[in-house]
């Protein structure tokens, strides 16, 4: 990852790299590293503009980058569109203030009388 402002600063810099090469069940355990690291999405971008096919990058395993990649295959830079997303996201205005208590269920109506 040479090159790359964002990479000292991710959760797995201390990892052992072998742990974020797995396969199967020990992915999971892989992409749970990158829960709540602050370069998540940098990660992520890096291995889609980069194609890299191996290892777990950005909490996403070699098969979940490959959907990505054949779902959006016009995609110039990840890096761009991921940045965009993100700024799109924490400048967006709440729906739900604090303090709101949400439902999935939908309110009842009124009962006619």
């Amino acid at each position: 990852m040479l090159g790359t402002d964002w990479s000292g600063r991710g959760l797995c810099r201390t990892a052992d790299p072998d742990d974020l090469f797995v396969e199967g069940a020990a992915q999971n355990r892989a992409k749970a590293l990158c829960d709540g690291c602050s370069v998540r999405t940098e990660c992520l971008a890096y291995a889609l503009d980069k194609r890299i096919e191996h290892g777990v990058w950005g909490g996403t395993t070699e098969r979940e980058r490959r959907a990505l990649l054949r779902r959006r295959p016009t995609v110039a830079s990840w890096r761009r569109l991921l940045d965009t997303a993100r700024a799109e996201h924490e400048t967006a205005p709440s729906h739900h203030p604090a303090g709101e208590l949400t439902s999935r269920t939908p309110p009842a109506s009124p009962r006619a009388a």
